[in-house]
C-alpha cells in the first residue's frame, strides 16, 4: 500500500540524520512533500536529495529550532511553498549533550535543553495551528524519550525537556481535538548516529540495554520509527489522539538498565 500521504506536506525538524531522516524517507515513499528543517548545512541537503530519489519533493530550510524565528519559519516555509501544512514532526535535538549528575548541572544547560526540546515544539505547533484549524485536519508528532518516562540517570536536562513536550502534547490533544488536529508522541529506541556514539563510549551499558530489550535489538530509524510515524500521520490514525506510542521493541514494559560510567 503506497501513497498514504499523497499531496500532503510535512515539516520535520532535525531531518538531516537519525530518526528525522528516517521519518523523512518513509514519508517520501508515501508521496509526502517535506520541509527538511535542519541546522546542518551538509546533512539537510542530503536528505532532500534522498527524498527526490524516492520520488517525492523536499526543500531544505536551515533551522536552529532553539531560535523562535527559525522554528516558526520552517512552518511558514511549508505554507509559502505548498500552501499547506498537514504534519509537523518535532524531532530535532542538538546542542545539549553529555551525561551529568544533577548536582553538577547548570542553569544554562537546562535553559538550552528547554529551548531545543520543549519551546521549539511549542513554536512549531503554535505556528501550524491556524493552518490546520482552517483545514480541519492535522497531525502533530512529537518525538520524546524513555529517558524522561523512566527517569534515567544523568540526563536531567534531556528528561525534563522531553517530559515537558510530552505533557504539552497531551494538553494539545485535548484542546485541539475538536478541530480534528491530532497530537501524539513517539518514544523511540533506534540505532541512530547519536546512539552509536553513546554505545562506543559506553559499550557495557549499551550491551546490557540491548539484552534488556525483549527484541534484543535497536530499531531502524526508517523501517521501525518511520513506520510508526507514518501510521500517526496517515488516515489510519484518524481517531488516535493524545497517545504516547512506545516504539522500542518492548523495552518500556520493564525498563532497561541505564547507568553510564561517571566519576563521583
Amino acid at each position: 500500500m503506497v501513497g498514504r500521504l499523497e499531496e500532503r506536506v510535512a515539516v520535520i525538524t532535525g531531518a538531516g540524520q537519525g530518526i528525522g531522516r528516517g521519518i523523512a524517507r518513509r514519508f517520501a515513499r508515501e508521496g509526502c512533500r517535506i520541509v527538511v528543517a535542519e541546522i546542518n548545512a551538509e546533512t539537510g541537503p542530503r536528505t532532500v536529495g534522498e527524498v527526490a530519489e524516492l520520488g517525492s519533493e523536499a526543500v531544505f530550510i536551515p533551522t536552529d529550532v532553539a531560535v523562535e524565528g527559525n522554528a516558526r519559519g520552517c512552518v511558514r516555509a511549508a505554507v509559502e511553498k505548498w500552501g499547506r501544512v498537514d504534519v509537523v514532526v518535532n524531532n530535532a535535538w542538538g546542542g545539549v549533550s553529555g551525561n551529568q549528575r544533577i548536582e553538577y548541572e547548570d542553569t544554562e544547560t537546562l535553559r538550552r535543553a528547554m529551548d531545543v526540546g520543549f519551546l521549539a515544539g511549542f513554536w512549531t505547533m503554535h505556528e501550524a495551528f491556524p493552518h490546520m484549524k482552517a483545514a480541519r485536519s492535522g497531525s502533530i508528532i512529537n518525538i520524546c524519550s524513555l529517558n524522561g518516562v523512566n527517569a534515567h540517570m544523568f540526563t536531567v536536562h534531556y528528561n525534563a525537556a522531553k517530559e515537558a513536550l510530552r505533557a504539552m502534547s497531551r494538553t494539545a490533544a485535548v484542546e485541539w481535538g475538536r478541530h480534528n488536529i491530532r497530537t501524539n508522541v513517539i518514544c523511540p529506541g533506534a540505532a541512530t548516529e547519536a546512539y552509536q556514539a553513546f554505545a562506543a563510549a559506553n559499550p557495557e551499558t549499551a550491551a546490557v540495554m540491548r539484552n534488556d530489550n525483549p527484541m534484543r535489538r535497536m530499531g531502524d530509524p526508517e523501517a521501525d520509527i518511520g513506520g510508526a510515524a507514518l501510521f500517526l500521520a496517515s488516515d489510519d490514525a484518524a481517531y488516535v489522539n493524545g497517545n504516547t506510542l512506545f516504539v522500542g521493541g518492548g523495552s518500556h514494559v520493564n525498563g532497561v538498565s541505564w547507568r553510564p560510567d561517571l566519576p563521583e
